[in-house]
Protein backbone atom coordinates (compact mmCIF):
# COMPACT_ATOMS: atom_id res chain seq x y z
CA UNK A 1 0.00 0.00 0.00
CA UNK A 2 2.89 2.65 1.18
CA UNK A 3 4.53 2.01 -2.01
CA UNK A 4 2.61 1.80 -4.48
CA UNK A 5 -1.19 2.60 -4.02
CA UNK A 6 -0.77 5.71 -1.79
CA UNK A 7 2.04 7.32 -3.66
CA UNK A 8 0.08 7.11 -7.14
CA UNK A 9 -2.70 8.51 -5.49
CA UNK A 10 -1.45 11.60 -4.27
CA UNK A 11 -0.32 12.32 -7.94
CA UNK A 12 -4.25 12.47 -9.13
CA UNK A 13 -5.37 14.44 -5.71
CA UNK A 14 -4.05 15.73 -2.66
CA UNK A 15 -6.52 15.23 0.12
CA UNK A 16 -7.74 17.84 2.20
CA UNK A 17 -8.57 15.90 5.72
CA UNK A 18 -10.75 17.61 8.71
CA UNK A 19 -11.67 15.50 11.51
CA UNK A 20 -8.37 13.51 11.63
CA UNK A 21 -7.31 13.92 15.26
CA UNK A 22 -10.24 11.74 16.20
CA UNK A 23 -8.00 8.76 14.82
CA UNK A 24 -5.65 10.17 17.68
CA UNK A 25 -8.12 9.44 20.32
CA UNK A 26 -10.11 6.10 19.60
CA UNK A 27 -8.71 2.63 20.65
CA UNK A 28 -8.26 0.27 18.20
CA UNK A 29 -10.06 -1.96 16.36
CA UNK A 30 -12.22 0.22 14.64
CA UNK A 31 -14.75 -0.20 12.20
CA UNK A 32 -14.51 2.90 9.40
CA UNK A 33 -17.19 3.48 7.62
CA UNK A 34 -17.46 5.69 4.20
CA UNK A 35 -19.50 6.39 1.61
CA UNK A 36 -18.79 5.07 -1.64
CA UNK A 37 -18.73 6.75 -4.89
CA UNK A 38 -15.69 5.40 -6.76
CA UNK A 39 -12.51 3.53 -7.32
CA UNK A 40 -10.90 5.78 -5.84
CA UNK A 41 -12.67 5.61 -2.40
CA UNK A 42 -10.58 2.79 -0.88
CA UNK A 43 -6.79 4.22 -2.13
CA UNK A 44 -8.05 7.32 -0.64
CA UNK A 45 -9.02 6.35 2.91
CA UNK A 46 -6.53 3.78 3.31
CA UNK A 47 -3.60 6.77 2.39
CA UNK A 48 -4.69 9.25 5.21
CA UNK A 49 -4.77 7.25 8.07
CA UNK A 50 -2.15 6.81 10.28
CA UNK A 51 0.41 4.39 9.25
CA UNK A 52 0.11 2.46 12.63
CA UNK A 53 -3.36 2.31 12.29
CA UNK A 54 -2.88 1.95 8.14
CA UNK A 55 -1.05 -1.53 8.70
CA UNK A 56 -3.70 -3.05 10.80
CA UNK A 57 -6.94 -2.18 8.57
CA UNK A 58 -8.68 -4.64 6.27
CA UNK A 59 -11.16 -3.85 3.63
CA UNK A 60 -14.41 -5.11 2.98
CA UNK A 61 -14.86 -5.45 -0.83
CA UNK A 62 -17.15 -7.11 -2.74
CA UNK A 63 -16.78 -10.94 -3.45
CA UNK A 64 -18.25 -11.27 -6.63
CA UNK A 65 -16.44 -7.89 -8.19
CA UNK A 66 -12.88 -8.05 -6.58
CA UNK A 67 -12.95 -11.95 -5.91
CA UNK A 68 -14.37 -13.71 -9.05
CA UNK A 69 -10.67 -14.31 -10.40
CA UNK A 70 -8.06 -15.39 -8.92
CA UNK A 71 -5.30 -13.04 -10.60
CA UNK A 72 -7.68 -10.67 -8.80
CA UNK A 73 -8.32 -12.06 -5.47
CA UNK A 74 -4.74 -11.98 -4.97
CA UNK A 75 -4.14 -8.78 -6.15
CA UNK A 76 -6.51 -6.49 -4.07
CA UNK A 77 -5.49 -8.91 -1.04
CA UNK A 78 -2.40 -7.97 -1.10
CA UNK A 79 -2.69 -4.51 -2.56
CA UNK A 80 -5.14 -3.22 -0.04
CA UNK A 81 -5.66 -6.01 2.68
CA UNK A 82 -9.23 -6.48 0.72
CA UNK A 83 -11.31 -9.33 2.36
CA UNK A 84 -14.58 -10.88 0.41
CA UNK A 85 -17.97 -9.74 1.03
CA UNK A 86 -21.04 -10.93 0.03
CA UNK A 87 -23.24 -8.73 -0.74
CA UNK A 88 -26.09 -9.93 -3.10
CA UNK A 89 -26.90 -12.34 -0.88
CA UNK A 90 -27.12 -12.66 3.30
CA UNK A 91 -23.50 -14.68 3.69
CA UNK A 92 -23.04 -15.98 7.31
CA UNK A 93 -19.48 -16.95 7.02
CA UNK A 94 -18.92 -13.02 5.67
CA UNK A 95 -19.47 -11.44 8.64
CA UNK A 96 -18.22 -14.08 10.81
CA UNK A 97 -15.01 -13.93 8.87
CA UNK A 98 -15.29 -9.55 9.50
CA UNK A 99 -16.28 -10.13 13.01
CA UNK A 100 -12.90 -12.32 13.66
CA UNK A 101 -10.63 -9.95 12.20
CA UNK A 102 -11.48 -7.28 14.37
CA UNK A 103 -11.74 -9.54 17.51
CA UNK A 104 -7.75 -10.05 16.76
CA UNK A 105 -7.27 -6.33 16.40
CA UNK A 106 -7.56 -5.64 12.79
CA UNK A 107 -9.34 -2.42 11.77
CA UNK A 108 -12.06 -2.70 9.05
CA UNK A 109 -13.28 -0.67 6.47
CA UNK A 110 -16.63 -1.02 5.24
CA UNK A 111 -18.67 0.83 2.65
CA UNK A 112 -21.91 0.11 3.90
CA UNK A 113 -23.92 1.18 0.40
CA UNK A 114 -22.90 -2.34 -1.07
CA UNK A 115 -21.83 -0.66 -4.06
CA UNK A 116 -20.90 2.64 -5.88
CA UNK A 117 -23.02 5.41 -6.48
CA UNK A 118 -24.37 5.69 -10.15
CA UNK A 119 -25.38 8.88 -10.31
CA UNK A 120 -23.22 10.93 -7.54
CA UNK A 121 -26.12 10.69 -4.67
CA UNK A 122 -25.45 8.48 -1.76
CA UNK A 123 -27.75 5.12 -1.63
CA UNK A 124 -29.40 3.39 1.12
CA UNK A 125 -27.12 2.03 3.72
CA UNK A 126 -26.87 -1.70 5.14
CA UNK A 127 -26.46 -2.91 8.03
CA UNK A 128 -23.23 -4.70 8.10
CA UNK A 129 -21.05 -2.50 10.28
CA UNK A 130 -23.41 -1.94 12.84
CA UNK A 131 -23.55 -6.12 13.01
CA UNK A 132 -20.13 -6.22 13.37
CA UNK A 133 -20.26 -3.01 15.98
CA UNK A 134 -22.98 -4.87 18.04
CA UNK A 135 -20.62 -8.55 18.24
CA UNK A 136 -17.06 -6.79 18.99
CA UNK A 137 -18.29 -3.76 21.04
CA UNK A 138 -15.93 -1.97 18.93
CA UNK A 139 -16.68 1.59 17.93
CA UNK A 140 -17.43 2.64 14.19
CA UNK A 141 -15.74 5.35 13.00
CA UNK A 142 -17.95 7.42 10.58
CA UNK A 143 -16.41 9.34 7.16
CA UNK A 144 -17.42 11.15 3.98
CA UNK A 145 -15.33 11.37 1.02
CA UNK A 146 -15.88 14.78 -1.17
CA UNK A 147 -15.06 15.05 -4.97
CA UNK A 148 -14.04 11.36 -5.75
CA UNK A 149 -16.94 10.87 -7.96
CA UNK A 150 -15.90 13.99 -10.24
CA UNK A 151 -12.53 12.12 -10.72
CA UNK A 152 -13.57 8.80 -11.30
CA UNK A 153 -17.52 7.94 -11.78
CA UNK A 154 -18.92 5.13 -11.85
CA UNK A 155 -18.54 3.56 -15.85
CA UNK A 156 -15.84 6.51 -16.34
CA UNK A 157 -12.81 5.91 -18.95
CA UNK A 158 -10.29 7.34 -17.46
CA UNK A 159 -9.01 9.48 -14.47
CA UNK A 160 -8.95 12.82 -13.82
CA UNK A 161 -6.85 15.40 -11.33
CA UNK A 162 -8.68 16.99 -8.91
CA UNK A 163 -9.86 18.01 -5.11
CA UNK A 164 -11.11 15.68 -2.04
CA UNK A 165 -11.90 16.10 0.71
CA UNK A 166 -12.43 13.68 3.54
CA UNK A 167 -14.19 14.13 7.00
CA UNK A 168 -14.50 12.06 9.32
CA UNK A 169 -16.99 12.18 12.40
CA UNK A 170 -16.84 11.46 16.20
CA UNK A 171 -16.40 7.54 16.88
CA UNK A 172 -20.36 5.80 17.72
CA UNK A 173 -20.61 3.15 20.13
CA UNK A 174 -23.12 0.60 20.51
CA UNK A 175 -25.12 1.17 23.22
CA UNK A 176 -26.26 -1.63 25.41
CA UNK A 177 -29.77 -3.12 24.50
CA UNK A 178 -29.64 -1.20 20.89
CA UNK A 179 -30.02 -3.70 18.09
CA UNK A 180 -27.86 -3.70 14.55
CA UNK A 181 -30.80 -1.99 12.77
CA UNK A 182 -30.86 1.40 14.98
CA UNK A 183 -27.21 1.56 15.07
CA UNK A 184 -26.84 1.56 11.44
CA UNK A 185 -29.37 4.22 11.24
CA UNK A 186 -27.07 6.56 13.40
CA UNK A 187 -24.17 5.80 11.58
CA UNK A 188 -25.91 6.75 8.42
CA UNK A 189 -26.91 10.23 10.07
CA UNK A 190 -23.84 10.64 11.25
CA UNK A 191 -22.25 10.49 7.23
CA UNK A 192 -25.37 12.90 6.52
CA UNK A 193 -24.24 15.01 8.60
CA UNK A 194 -20.74 15.03 7.41
CA UNK A 195 -21.97 14.86 3.82
CA UNK A 196 -23.73 18.45 5.24
CA UNK A 197 -20.65 20.05 6.34
CA UNK A 198 -18.84 18.68 3.36
CA UNK A 199 -21.23 21.69 1.58
CA UNK A 200 -21.09 24.46 4.41
CA UNK A 201 -19.10 23.92 7.44
CA UNK A 202 -18.91 22.08 10.73
CA UNK A 203 -21.06 24.67 12.89
CA UNK A 204 -24.02 24.81 10.06
CA UNK A 205 -24.08 21.15 9.47
CA UNK A 206 -24.09 20.69 13.93
CA UNK A 207 -27.09 22.86 13.53
CA UNK A 208 -29.25 21.49 11.28
CA UNK A 209 -28.51 18.24 13.06
CA UNK A 210 -29.74 19.34 16.30
CA UNK A 211 -32.57 20.40 14.72
CA UNK A 212 -33.19 17.57 12.61
CA UNK A 213 -33.06 19.63 9.54
CA UNK A 214 -29.72 17.49 8.11
CA UNK A 215 -30.24 17.30 4.11
CA UNK A 216 -30.67 13.93 2.76
CA UNK A 217 -27.43 12.73 1.46
CA UNK A 218 -30.05 9.65 -1.02
CA UNK A 219 -30.90 13.33 -3.22
CA UNK A 220 -34.03 14.40 -4.11
CA UNK A 221 -36.83 11.84 -5.16
CA UNK A 222 -36.90 12.50 -8.46
CA UNK A 223 -35.94 11.83 -11.98
CA UNK A 224 -32.54 11.57 -13.51
CA UNK A 225 -31.98 14.88 -14.92
CA UNK A 226 -33.68 16.34 -11.37
CA UNK A 227 -31.34 14.54 -9.57
CA UNK A 228 -28.44 15.27 -11.95
CA UNK A 229 -29.06 18.79 -11.79
CA UNK A 230 -29.22 18.94 -8.03
CA UNK A 231 -26.28 17.38 -7.53
CA UNK A 232 -23.56 19.21 -5.58
CA UNK A 233 -21.05 21.18 -7.84
CA UNK A 234 -17.93 19.58 -6.17
CA UNK A 235 -19.48 16.19 -6.73
CA UNK A 236 -20.38 17.02 -10.62
CA UNK A 237 -17.95 15.45 -13.01
CA UNK A 238 -15.97 18.10 -14.87
CA UNK A 239 -17.61 17.58 -18.29
CA UNK A 240 -21.15 16.68 -17.41
CA UNK A 241 -23.30 19.94 -17.45
CA UNK A 242 -27.10 19.76 -16.98
CA UNK A 243 -29.01 22.42 -19.39
CA UNK A 244 -32.70 23.50 -20.54
CA UNK A 245 -33.83 22.22 -23.11
CA UNK A 246 -36.62 24.96 -24.97
CA UNK A 247 -39.32 22.72 -23.21
CA UNK A 248 -37.91 22.95 -19.99
CA UNK A 249 -36.63 19.44 -19.54
CA UNK A 250 -32.98 19.03 -18.00
CA UNK A 251 -30.87 17.37 -20.69
CA UNK A 252 -27.40 15.87 -19.64
CA UNK A 253 -24.85 17.02 -22.41
CA UNK A 254 -20.90 15.95 -22.09
CA UNK A 255 -18.32 17.51 -24.44
CA UNK A 256 -17.53 16.24 -27.61
CA UNK A 257 -14.31 14.90 -28.72
CA UNK A 258 -12.21 13.35 -26.26
CA UNK A 259 -13.37 10.70 -23.57
CA UNK A 260 -15.36 12.75 -21.23
CA UNK A 261 -13.53 11.46 -17.74
CA UNK A 262 -9.91 12.54 -19.22
CA UNK A 263 -7.93 15.84 -19.39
Amino acid sequence: MDSVVSPAFRLAASPDVVGAEVLDLVDEPVILVANHSSHLDTPLLLSVLPRAMRDRTCVAAAADYFFDRTWKAHLFAFSLGAIPLERRKANRSSAELAVRLVREGWNLLVFPEGGRTPDGWMQEMRGGAAYVAEHTGRPVVPAYLSGTYAMLPKGGQGLRRGSVRVLFGRPLEHRQGEDARRLADRIFAEVAKLADESQSDWWAAARRAGSDTTPTPLGPDASEWRRAWSLPAASRPPATRVCRSREGEGVERRSAGRSPWKD
